[in-house]
Formats: C-alpha cells, structure tokens, sequence
C-alpha cells in the first residue's frame, strides 16, 4: 500500500526535461510510482487531486547558518515554507562545534561571535540551543531525528582553531604539533558525517571582541593541510571565503582557491558573486579561478542569487555601512559622539569620498544615499517619513542626501531604519545575470538564511525566482529553474537519490500553484528566543511541502511533523569528482 498518491500534478522532476502529468506515489519516505494519470491501481491511505499544480523536488540551499536555529525552530522557517527540504550549514567558516570540554568559555566566545559576524540574536544564541555537546559527532547527534528539514553540515575552521589553540587562535600560528591536533579534529569531525572544511578569509569578519575571526590568521600551508585531510573522506567538499569575494579575487586569492580545490580533489564553493553591468569586469574576473581550477585538476563554484535581496542598514547599529573603508571607527563611537561626527560637514565629506572609492569595493553601491527608502522611525519629528525617498526629502529641505539622512537619523537617535534601492535592477544587469547562469561552474544560492535575521531575508529566493520565471522576467524556463535549484545543488554536493522526482529516491517534494507562486514583503517579526526580532516573509502558492515523504507545510502552515534527517558525508553524499 503507498502511504500517499498525488494525482494528476503536472511533474518538473528536476532534470531540465519537458512537464508532464503524472500521478505519483509515495512510500516510506521515498517516490515508489510515477505513472501516466488514473493508472496507479495500488491503494493509497491518502490521496490528493494535484491538478492545475506543479510538483518539483524539493529545493537545495547550499549557503545557509542554520545551525543554531535548527534547536528552537526545527522547520528552518522561512526556507521550509518555501519549498527548501535540504539546507547546507557550516559555512564561512562558523560552527556551533567542536567545543573544548575544559574550557565551557569557548561556548560563550562561539555565541558572541556568531551574533557579531553573522547577525545572529545573542539572546537567542544563549537561551535557545541547548549548548550540550563538545566533538561535532555530538553536535549533530543533538540536532538528529528533531529537526523537518534534511541538513549537512560543513566544519568551521575557527571551531577547530580555537579547539586547539585556544585564545592563540586569534593571532596566533599552530606548532606542529597543534596543527597536527587540529587536522585530527577535522578527521574526526568527517568520520561522524560532517561535509568538509569551511574557512573565511574575509576582512570583513571580525568576532564578538572586534578582532579578525580564528582563520584569518591562518597562512596557506594550514589551509592546504586541512584541505588535503577533507580529500581523505568520502563525500566531501570545501567551502571558502576570502576578502575578494565581495567585489574581486587578487591573484594571491585565486592561487589560494586552486591550490586547496586541487589539494583535496574535492569542489570548493565560494559566496557569494555579485553581477552588475556597471563593473563589467567582475564576473570574468571571478570566474577566472573556476577555469584556473579547470585546467587544474580542481573545481570552483561560484555561487549567486537570482533576485535581488533587500538588507536594511543603519547608522546605530552594526551593518554592512561599518564596513566601507573609514567608517567603522565612526559608526563604533557612543550615539552622542557618533551624532555629533556625523553632523560635521567635513567628516561626511571624508566619508562619502572613502565609500565612493575603489577600495570601497562592492560597498560603493551602498553610497548612493538620495536612493535610499526609510523605514521604521522612531520620533515625532520623523512621523510621515516612512516609506519615502531620501532624494524627495532632500530635495524638500534643500539638503544634500547624506545630510538629509544623517538628520533624519539624528532625530531618531540613530535608531532608524534604512533600506537602500538596489542600483542593479538595470536590463543590462538582469541579461548579465542570464548569461552567467549558463556558466558550468556557477551555481544558484547564497541567502545566508539563519543569519542578519533583522537586516535581510534571503530565504524566499526559491519562490520569487520560480515566480519570475513564470510571470516576470522569464529568464529562464521553468524547468530549467527547477534545475539550478534542485538537481544542479544536489550534484554539487553529491547527495545521493535526492533532487529529481524519481522512482526510488527521496521523497523531498514541493506541490505549487504556478499561477500563484511567489515570496510575500519581508515584516519584522519578534518570535526568537527572548523575543529577538527578525525578518520574515511568507511563501505564496506553496500548497504542500513534503521531506522524506512526509508533509510538513501546508498552506504556508508547519504541521508539526519533524521528519528530516541530518546528511552525513558518505552515507548521504558522495565524492564528487574534480577531473
């Protein structure tokens, strides 16, 4: 008997090949019939008529941190409402594990980091995850047979630095005998499932003391040493971060990406790559260390969303406005000084003159205060400015933008919200982006989903891509969308019989209504531990959502069901080859 059939759904099983309609059965978790319509004569404990509905595998996210979330919501929400049955973790560099047992401080540094790098509620950090295990074997044994999604994890290099080195971490360089210790740690960490290595060079990631995070301090030779013991593992992968990322790779970075892909003879992603067609000479650039890598024996991915993901800033709190070139000194100062350096006219000068410069990198976009949008304000003098243009408001006042958004700001305490309009919203970006999609070493993600709770929300970029493929932009195909976000993750990671509707694999599936399919405006919600706020958006025309052949959303609703499992290299993935 099947425990469930789908009748007359319109099937994009994940391959790229023609819809078409099919009844689909299901047993035990996986996909046990696919049969033309009103042809399954096998009796069914449940039924549902599908017709009119597309029914896809369910989607890969291959960049999430949802490795503390998973404790207190183990649907993974928003990613699960829309469509995401397998989420990736570990990445960047950060993880929950391996915590040394004789010093219970290192949990506490681990949560102040993850909350500074990573936008993570600390409150949430420390009240909802139970914080109860030390090797990464433990770790993922307290996430297993709890959690609605199917995760991976991958081992974050300062988990592994400050395991063994302790404080040393930061600043300081292994002996051999450490780095030996710390190559042993991540053995250890793949034997009990874990999905590889991911590090971060990024300038842009400091932890909870402001200091470069663990892995920044490491030099070449650590990082081809720990990628060379992640080849000795079955299924397994590198995930890396370095400072070019965010606008262009050096020589020295790509040198650096080949030689730990080659070492390992495994694939190694990267996030994320940003295409706009006012810096034409980005994606050739970034994609150089895919086809070095080539030529190699190794391979690179770069990864890259396929909408365009708000994030709101602000002038009181940390965001990405800290880190152009000059300004994180400034923004770091008490609220009364930071005000009062914010309205000198020759301080802002400075600052619009560094944020407009190359070393300002991808963050140049970000000073173009006139096309700003206010949100949330917080004074009397600031009533009615919600929802408008910063130009408009200047205009009005006879200010120029950033002044007009300092005082604005001023008003408030420095506690309003700004959300800056995308610049690369052009034509000429979005056929740019078509065009690099086709690449064979790019790859759809990036949402980060799990971290910057209150600044973005990239979780819904499943639905609002599928949604613009069928009534927006049309870029692409539905089925082939359904590809670059089903199958095409999946055989990067190398999961096994999962992301294809097909006989005998997994069944991970998501019923939509293409008609409707689409991501709602991303609110504030405040359901964290503690009441922490972040933001949320709800998933339209997602009827049903099923893991391992059980439904757990309906209607944009969690059933309650929590049957995911937790993917551990080998046994869930295998080795994906580099030549």
């Amino acid at each position: 008997m099947l425990d469930h059939l789908i009748r007359g759904a319109t099937v994009v099983d994940g391959t790229g090949a023609p819809a078409y309609v099919a009844d689909v059965g299901l047993r035990e978790g996986r996909i046990a019939v696919i049969a033309a319509p009103g042809t399954v004569d096998e009796p069914a404990r449940t039924t549902e008529d599908a017709e009119g509905l597309v029914l896809a595998p369910g989607f890969v996210d291959p960049h999430t941190h949802y490795d503390a979330q998973l404790f207190w919501d183990p649907y993974a929400t928003p990613s699960l409402n829309h469509g995401v049955t397998t989420v990736a973790g570990g990445n960047c560099g950060f993880t929950l594990a391996p915590l040394h047992p004789d010093r219970p401080e290192d949990a506490d540094y681990t949560r102040r980091m993850m909350s500074k790098v990573e936008g993570m509620s600390l409150v949430a950090l420390e009240e909802g995850a139970p914080w109860n295990w030390h090797t990464f074997g433990e770790y993922l044994d307290a996430l297993e047979g709890r959690i609605a999604v199917n995760a991976g994890f991958m081992v974050g290099h300062c988990a592994l630095r400050r395991h063994v080195m302790g404080a040393d971490a930061v600043g300081g360089q292994p002996t051999e005998r450490q780095m030996a210790h710390m190559v042993q740690l991540l053995h250890d960490a793949m034997d009990a499932g874990a999905w590889g290595l991911s590090t971060t060079q990024s300038s842009t990631h400091s932890d909870g003391d402001g200091q470069p995070v663990a892995s920044r301090h490491a030099r070449p030779a650590e990082l081809i040493a720990l990628s060379r013991a992640v080849g000795e593992h079955e299924g397994t992968q590198l995930e890396a971060i370095v400072a070019g990322c965010l606008d262009q790779f050096t020589d020295d970075e790509i040198d650096l990406f080949v030689d730990m892909t080659t070492a390992a003879g495994r694939p190694l992603n990267w996030n994320v790559l940003t295409i706009d067609a006012a810096v034409p000479e980005r994606v050739p650039r970034q994609l150089r260390a895919s086809e070095r890598a080539r030529r190699a024996g190794g391979r690179i991915v770069a990864l890259t969303m396929p909408i365009l993901t708000p994030m709101n800033m602000s002038l009181g709190t940390f965001c990405a406005l800290n880190l152009i070139p000059g300004w994180g000194d400034i923004l770091a100062l008490p609220v009364p000084e930071r005000i009062e350096k914010l309205r000198d006219a020759d301080v802002r000068a400075e600052m619009l003159r560094r944020a407009d410069s190359k070393e300002a990198g991808v963050f140049r976009r970000l000073a173009d205060f006139e096309r700003y949008v206010i949100g949330d304000t917080y004074s009397e003098a600031n009533e009615g400015l919600s929802g408008r243009v910063v130009r408009d408001i200047a205009a009005e006042r006879g200010q120029d933008p950033f002044h007009c958004l300092v005082e604005i700001c001023a008003g408030d305490r420095l506690r309003t919200v700004l959300w800056p309009m995308p610049s690369d919203n052009d034509p000429a970006s979005w056929e740019l982006r078509q065009r690099t999609w086709q690449h064979e070493d790019v790859l759809l993600g990036g949402s980060d989903a799990g971290a910057h709770l209150d600044r973005m929300c990239g979780a819904p970029y499943t639905t609002r891509f599928i949604g613009d493929c069928l009534r927006g932009r049309g870029l692409v195909p539905l089925e082939r969308a359904v590809r670059m976000l089903t199958d095409d993750p999946a055989q990067m990671f190398g999961l096994r019989e999962r992301g294809r509707i097909e006989e005998g694999f997994h069944a991970d599936l998501v019923l939509f209504d293409p008609e409707r399919i689409a991501a709602g405006p991303a609110t504030l919600v405040h359901d964290l531990p503690g009441g922490s706020p972040r933001l949320d958006a709800k998933a339209i025309g997602v009827v049903s959502v099923r893991v391992n052949g059980v439904e757990t959303i309906r209607d944009d609703q969690v059933t309650g069901a929590v049957p995911g499992t937790v993917l551990r290299s080998g046994r869930d993935t295998r080795t994906v080859a580099t030549k």
